[in-house]
């Protein structure tokens, strides 16, 4: 009987937790992992976010003009590419359908502020042709997009 027990810390075999094996409870939350995976997601929409713009690619003239404050609600945005065709957001229109799809528009938004995006190369007339068709929509806060870094009036460059 006595040749069967062994003395504590007599080389017998050590157990890797206090109290005798027990698991205790974490009382501490480890933050470390949960601050990496929010920096993680952090960079990934920042790189993400500029790639979700929607629009249609169009070669935009450049001006010395700085961006406009932002809006509570996504303003509306018109494209007039290249080759001539009219698009609401991603949607093609004809000129003929701009007004009354506008009017539809114009009644379920808040807002009547759009942005009008021109290709440069597009002749003036047709850019205020649509300007035109946006007034008669209700639209009067009409925005022409262009890109930064275009020459300054008083010859300073861009």
């Amino acid at each position: 009987m006595g040749a069967s027990v062994a003395a504590k810390g007599s080389g017998g075999r050590r157990r890797g937790r206090r109290g005798g094996g027990r698991a205790r409870p974490m009382s501490e939350i480890n933050v470390t992992p949960f601050v990496d995976v929010m920096l993680c997601l952090l960079i990934i929409f920042m790189v993400a976010a500029p790639l979700m713009t929607v629009g249609v690619p169009v070669e935009l003239p450049e001006t010395a003009a700085e961006a406009l404050p932002t809006a509570d609600e996504e303003p509306l945005s018109i494209t007039l590419a290249a080759d001539g065709r009219v698009m609401i957001q991603t949607t093609e229109v004809t000129l003929a359908d701009l007004i009354p799809r506008l009017q539809a528009i114009a009644a379920e938004r808040d807002s009547n502020q759009v942005f009008l995006r021109a290709d440069g190369g597009i002749p003036y007339e047709q850019v205020m042709q649509v300007m035109g068709a946006l007034n008669a929509g209700g639209f009067r806060e009409i925005g022409l997009v262009t890109d930064a870094g275009g020459p300054a009036l008083d010859g300073s460059g861009g």
